[in-house]
């Protein structure tokens, strides 16, 4: 299994992204890292943090949701209603 730590941060999924960003928290919430690795796996939290929010986003524009005709049966899809309560 390749080290996700080595790839690069916009060829990452979400879900890989998400779990690797997890796994720094609890390694710097440790505090058993010295303050040069630190500084480093911050700086790729900061990375996997702003591409786990872009991902996001992306998919958010790209969730529809079914608008149903006056028959009551499904006439089309719509964008998102952002305002919408869930």
């Amino acid at each position: 299994m390749p080290d996700i730590a080595a790839t690069p941060v916009d060829e990452l999924s979400f879900e890989q992204a998400l779990k690797e960003l997890e796994s720094i928290v609890q390694e710097l919430e440790a505090g058993k890292v010295d303050l040069e690795k630190s500084i480093e796996r911050y700086e790729r939290g900061e990375a996997l943090k702003s591409h786990c929010e872009r991902l996001l986003k992306a998919a958010e524009g790209r969730v529809e949701k079914i608008r149903l005709g006056a028959n009551g049966k499904p006439a089309g899809v719509e964008p998102l209603d952002d305002d919408a309560p869930f």
